[in-house]
């Protein structure tokens, strides 16, 4: 099993115990920087009861422990660089292995089965080394980093998150305001240990077929705009031959007193086909569904008084026309919708060309519903616990039965170290391809779900 040097770890934390804003020298940029990192121990085990559709139940749990270990410079004449790398180290491993912690997609990168040897094999990245410079509002990066956009998402819910390859430039003005694009080249994710072309990655073997070209690129611009109680972003991603996706939302937050606030948020997203990608998907329905022509729009609404918290959340996917994909098309682990539960977006659908798959919130057709409740325990005088217990309801005309999720985590923190224990229960469980989807749909049958999926987790991390 690969370590983590912890000599390795103490000595950079000792270099990095205070960063500069700004210095003068080269000695100094490397040596007034700042170290960064966490180490966590990871435990899943998933169940499936899926003998509905005429297969056999499935269990398969996994160990890792492994984390990240970065350091950041100190700014000079505004520029900064920084690196991370990234690991993950199986142990304990029983015969049935949940990869979904360890390398599941190196596995599917070779059109191996997600559970071959490959994707139980531990491994190292580098997953962020890149360049930034700073000056006054203005902010431009170029090489590997981890960044949270809407749409494109490092997903930190396994044991390293994904990163994304290429830059960004934008500038922030006083008022709130900031505007900014960039260029997307590459992606890495989190369950592998290669960076892949952006689109590639997206549709895999069928790139060449659906875009014209080998390989692609994704072009980001985006506005938004924060104050005290205000949040709007507009981000518009352009993908040549591919797809273009156009994603809004704004939020409200009103605080009433020191133990009262309250908020409520609106979201909108469009994806549609362009220019290769339209004709070849639109002419192959059997395998595609038809062209990408993806919508929804979402609510939301919640409360905070004192340590409890309350969430309501509505969302609708439009349900596709004639010739049309049957699904949202998300290959790069963003899980955008109000309604989104622990479950959602499944790993598979950001897997190596997967990314026309969807799971049962992102079908078209499906409207969700969710419910949460967040309870803090520091009035009983042992700060540090909390639990999170929420409830989602997705519906299609195409489910045989409603999907049903069920989640709750339970987590204490101290100081930089955390704890989570996190159930998760699901019944009637859709996530298909979206061809298939359509197929079944058009033809009159429903869509396949399984009886129940069930999933255990234990996280430790601490943060440096």
């Amino acid at each position: 099993m690969k370590k983590i040097t912890m000599a390795l770890a103490s000595s950079l934390i000792a270099i990095g115990a205070s960063a500069a804003t700004e210095v003068t020298d080269l000695e100094s940029w490397f040596s007034e920087g700042s170290a960064h990192g966490n180490i966590k121990y990871y435990f899943i085990e998933t169940n499936k009861r899926q003998g509905n559709i005429g297969k056999d139940d499935t269990s398969a749990w996994a160990n890792s422990i492994g984390g990240k270990l970065g350091y950041t410079t100190a700014r000079l004449y505004g520029f900064s660089a920084g690196a991370t790398f990234m690991t993950t180290n199986p142990f304990a491993l029983p015969d049935n292995v949940d990869t979904s912690i360890i390398g599941r997609d190196n596995a599917v990168q070779q059109g191996l089965n997600p559970g071959d040897p490959v994707a139980q094999e531990g491994f190292s990245v580098l997953g962020e080394a890149y360049l930034d410079y700073q000056y006054q509002g203005l902010d431009a990066w170029y090489g590997r980093r981890v960044e949270k956009t809407p749409l494109v998402n490092p997903k930190e819910v396994r044991m390293i998150p994904s990163s994304i390859e290429g830059g960004d430039i934008s500038y922030s003005f006083e008022n709130g305001i900031k505007i900014g694009g960039g260029y997307l080249d590459k992606f890495k994710q989190r369950t592998s240990s290669r960076f892949v072309n952006i689109v590639e990655h997206a549709l895999g073997t069928d790139t060449e077929l659906i875009t014209g070209h080998k390989t692609g690129n994704v072009l980001p611009a985006y506005l938004e705009w924060r104050n005290a109680h205000h949040t709007v972003r507009l981000y518009n991603y352009y993908s040549k031959d591919f797809m273009n996706l156009t994603y809004f939302d704004a939020i409200h937050k009103h605080q009433v007193n020191e133990d009262f606030t309250w908020f409520a948020g609106l979201q909108g997203m469009h994806q549609h086909g362009i220019g290769h990608s339209r004709g070849v998907m639109e002419s192959n329905s059997v395998a595609y569904g038809g062209k990408i022509n993806g919508r929804f729009f979402g609510l939301k609404a919640g409360a905070t008084f004192d340590e409890s918290s309350f969430l309501l959340a509505y969302t609708n996917v439009l349900g596709s026309r004639e010739n049309e994909h049957n699904s949202l098309a998300l290959p790069w682990d963003g899980t955008p919708l109000f309604t989104d539960m622990i479950t959602s977006n499944d790993l598979f659908t950001s897997n190596y060309g997967k990314g026309l798959t969807s799971s049962g919130g992102y079908i078209a057709g499906t409207s969700g519903i969710k419910v949460g409740y967040t309870q803090k325990y520091d009035f009983t005088g042992v700060k540090g616990f909390k639990s999170v217990l929420s409830y989602a309801y997705y519906d299609n005309s195409n489910f045989i039965e409603a999907q049903q999720d069920i989640n709750l985590v339970l987590a204490y923190a101290v100081s930089d170290f955390t704890l989570a224990l996190k159930g998760i229960w699901v019944n009637n469980n859709a996530g298909n391809s979206a061809a298939d989807t359509d197929q079944e749909a058009n033809s009159g049958g429903s869509i396949t779900q399984i009886n129940k999926l069930h999933q255990y987790r234990v996280i430790a991390n601490w943060k440096f």
